[in-house]
């Protein structure tokens, strides 16, 4: 599975992608779930958000890619988690 987070926004306006790839990280499962989630809880556009928050578009690819859309303040638990995960050790 590949997850991509594009973080864009923020006070500078600036953006930042990461992909991360799990196929053979022993927390492969735990991610796919972490993922499912957020998407779940995602929205099909991108939301208002505040000023100055960030924006996030999260793609996971498994086979048809699937895209989720969730802005600052509200983003979920899982939302925020794989964000910090991606953003943290993706590429």
């Amino acid at each position: 599975m590949r997850i991509t987070v594009i973080r864009t926004g923020g006070f500078g306006g600036l953006t930042r992608r990461a992909t991360l790839e799990t196929a053979g990280r022993p927390d492969a499962g735990h991610l796919a779930q972490l993922a499912d989630r957020a998407l779940r809880e995602g929205l099909s556009e991108a939301p208002m958000g505040v000023p100055d928050g960030f924006h996030y578009e999260l793609r996971v690819q498994d086979g048809p890619t699937r895209t989720a859309h969730f802005a600052d303040p509200k983003l979920t638990e899982a939302q925020s988690e794989v964000v910090r995960k991606v953003l943290k050790e993706g590429a």
